[in-house]
Parts: C-alpha cells; structure tokens; sequence
C-alpha cells in the first residue's frame, strides 16, 4: 500500500501565494509520474501540473506562468508553488502518483485532497 498525505493548503487573497506538498510512502519500487488535480464545487476534476520522474513538466493553460510544481526524489514528495492566485483556483486539491509497486505493477494513488480558497 501507498500513503499520501498532503498539506500546505487553506485561505488566501487574490494574488496571494500558497504552496502544497504531498509526501508518498510505502510499498514504491519506482515513480513515474507525480501530479496535482483539483475539483471545484459541481465541476468534474481537472489536471492542475505533472512532472516526471525525468523533471519534464506539464501545466493546465489556466495555472501557466502562476503555478509551478516541483518534487524531492529523495522525499518523494511533489510540491505546488501557487502564485497570482485567483478565485476560480478556489478547489480542493488532490495529489496523485503514478508507479511501480514493488511487486512491479503500475499503480496509481489518490491524496485525501487539501482545500484551496481564494477569497477576500
């Protein structure tokens, strides 16, 4: 089994900053991808950022040039710098990891998610 605990969320004003991480552990041979999702209130959950275990990354159009992820490959963790922040950021969060059990199977897990609000 895999955990992943995530933090870092909560309030913030627009054109503040917040930055989320989110630790995995467990049963991890290796990992592929690590990534960021969100789900606003009544609508379906988006990709927010992905990064690869090469560094490549990937960002949604809306969070480019304010978001930036990130990861500790010694940590295993994967962060989420947000800057500019706006009110239609305003979501819960969800970390995702992509990777290889132990026993080599490709799996994927969930966070818990962590609640992002941006609201004066």
């Amino acid at each position: 089994q895999v955990q992943l605990v995530e933090s870092g969320g909560g309030l913030a004003q627009p054109g503040g900053s917040l930055n989320l991480s989110c630790a995995a552990s467990g049963s991890i041979s290796s990992i592929n991808v690590m990534g960021w999702y969100r789900q606003a209130p009544g609508k379906e959950r988006e990709l927010v950022a992905t990064i690869t275990s090469g560094g490549s990354t990937n960002y949604e159009d809306s969070v480019k040039g304010r978001f930036a992820i990130s990861k500790s490959n010694a940590k295993n963790t994967v962060y989420l710098q947000m800057n500019s922040l706006k009110p239609e950021d305003t979501a819960v969060y969800y970390c995702n990891v992509l990777y290889r059990s132990i026993d080599l199977r490709s799996r994927s897990a969930w966070g818990q998610g962590t609640q992002v609000t941006v609201s004066s």
